[in-house]
């Protein structure tokens, strides 16, 4: 009998497998065989992890955003720097991950939404409760700018923030179609104006 910590690395490392991988590809083009052979992982032992493909891309983005969660706290709680800077930190970080090849390090929320949002209700409740959360830590960070003086006091924190999202994630959209980060780096302008930084 498994332990419960194997069971756990097994299910972990199938998730992370099938990150990087459909990250990449998307979800409806991967099979569930592509994403177990490269774990190493046995074929008939995916319903001992996951109930279904679904099930599992759902769980894939619940892992998803709480790594994601984890690391945004990160960037948007470093210490001496105002709130301006660790906003500005943050857009800078999203445009090098969405901007560079690696599939590993892009935003699966931008990969999946249109994708799977028509094709599962359960995945696109997790990808709204997912973006949900980045809005919400990112309307606080706002609110932490306005609080220390580096953000004009006149911002809304939860509209900045939504808004700010929203053109990030149609800005990843746009360089995916391009091929370039030209809109990324237009999203960083914008941003530093909706901020009142420029």
């Amino acid at each position: 009998m498994e332990s419960k910590a194997n069971v756990h690395d097994v299910r972990s490392h199938i998730l992370e497998t099938g990150q990087c991988i459909i990250s990449g590809k998307g979800f409806s083009a991967v099979g569930l065989s592509e994403i177990l052979q490269t774990a190493g992982v046995p074929k008939g032992s995916f319903y001992h992890y996951f109930g279904s493909k679904e099930a599992f891309g759902e769980e894939l983005l619940k892992s998803y955003f709480s790594d994601y969660q984890v690391s945004l706290e990160a960037l948007l709680s470093r210490p001496g720097l105002s709130g301006a800077e660790r906003l500005i930190g943050y857009w800078k970080v999203w445009l090098e991950t969405q901007s560079a090849c690696d599939p590993k390090g892009k935003c699966l929320a931008v990969k999946l939404a249109a994708e799977v949002s028509d094709l599962s209700e359960t995945m696109r409740i997790v990808l709204q409760q997912g973006t949900d959360r980045v809005i919400a830590r990112l309307a606080r960070a706002v609110e932490d700018g306005i609080a220390d003086g580096s953000l004009p006091a006149h911002l809304d924190a939860k509209t900045t923030a939504s808004t700010l999202y929203q053109l990030w994630l149609g800005a990843s959209l746009r360089a995916k179609i391009t091929r370039n980060r030209e809109p990324l780096e237009s999203a960083f302008e914008a941003t530093q104006g909706l901020l009142g930084l420029n």
